[in-house]
């Protein structure tokens, strides 16, 4: 069999590198120690006394949910028929700087990005709401709307390491410079046992020549059952292709989720063992068994693409959304 090979790029730092092991507790990343931190910070000040080198500034938290409220307004509308349900925004604040910090200085790939966490992440280092956050962000998404949006975003904002591509998870990974992390908030699998997910695990594993991290965000309950088994198959494929779970932080994220407001996410930690390697090249997804319910019961996957018709401003009333009844006798 032949084996793939990746060219790794050179570091650009290495003053935050991880642990290699899962054991004792990090304050910054533990739930309650994010939210401690988050509720400790001022609303008010914006700027303070000049921060030393290598050290986090404080957050002023009123500037961090400004900047993602800037994001928010930006970014096209889901589409409930592919699994998109949007984060709420509080929650958008505390995930987009857990993943600043856990990604700093390195290249971070998005396999697909409905809520628009990369944007995020981005805009609050462009913006100087955070002094950490990763080199080089790209977005790999199969919906043009978000694609468009990312890079609309960036262009007007001037932020020159956020980029997007058009990609279809079902198609072969070969990115032209390997990641150093991956972050997915895929469809959760309830109908297929996380096969779903396992398709974007799989594809970050590749973003990242089978030996970076990788951020999963998925469903966790503790009275429902499906979570559970889906959390069980995603750490068993991980292992199996030489990741192992490094960390989680448990029912993290609420959602716009209609049919299941109290359904919550975790944050699932991945990290390659040490010298782990691809065994085969990345190849497109084709077996029936895996994608027969992966959007849902009976919902296959059907369509390569989401194309945009139009170029729309997400951040105002769209013409199809209303009709003007006009005065019967205008005032002069």
């Amino acid at each position: 069999m032949r084996t793939a090979r990746c060219l790794r790029a050179r570091p650009v730092s290495t003053k935050n590198a991880k642990q290699s092991s899962g054991g004792g507790r990090n304050p910054r990343t533990s739930p309650l120690g994010g939210l401690k931190r988050w509720f400790r910070r001022s609303p008010n000040r914006v700027t303070g006394p000049p921060v030393p080198e290598g050290e986090r500034k404080r957050v002023d938290l009123r500037a961090a949910i400004n900047a993602v409220s800037d994001v928010v307004q930006n970014r096209p509308r889901p589409l409930r028929v592919f699994d998109q349900i949007h984060m709420k925004t509080g929650d958008m604040v505390l995930q987009s700087e857990m993943v600043a910090d856990w990604a700093d200085g390195k290249r971070l790939a998005f396999i697909g990005d409905g809520d628009a966490i990369s944007v995020c992440v981005a805009y609050l280092r462009a913006r100087n709401v955070l002094n950490y956050g990763p080199s080089h962000i790209t977005v790999f998404d199969f919906d043009e709307r978000t694609v468009e949006a990312v890079m609309n975003f960036a262009d007007r904002e001037r932020i020159p390491n956020l980029d997007a591509q058009l990609y279809n998870v079902l198609d072969p990974m070969n990115p032209r410079l390997p990641y150093d992390c991956f972050y997915t908030n895929p469809p959760w699998g309830a109908s297929n046992n996380g096969a779903s997910v396992t398709c974007f695990v799989e594809r970050g594993i590749e973003a990242t020549c089978h030996v970076g991290e990788g951020l999963v965000v998925i469903a966790d309950d503790d009275d429902l059952p499906w979570p559970k088994h889906v959390l069980a198959s995603v750490q068993s494929f991980a292992a199996q292709h030489g990741f192992y779970v490094s960390r989680m932080q448990r029912k993290l994220h609420e959602y716009h989720l209609d049919d299941a407001p109290d359904l919550k996410s975790c944050n699932l930690y991945l990290t390659a063992l040490p010298g782990n390697g691809a065994s085969a090249p990345s190849a497109a997804f084709t077996d029936p068994e895996r994608l027969k319910n992966f959007y849902g019961l009976s919902q296959p996957p059907k369509v390569r693409y989401v194309r945009a018709r139009r170029r729309l401003d997400y951040g105002v009333a769209h013409e199809d959304e209303y009709e003007l009844e006009y005065l019967e006798k205008p005032h002069e």
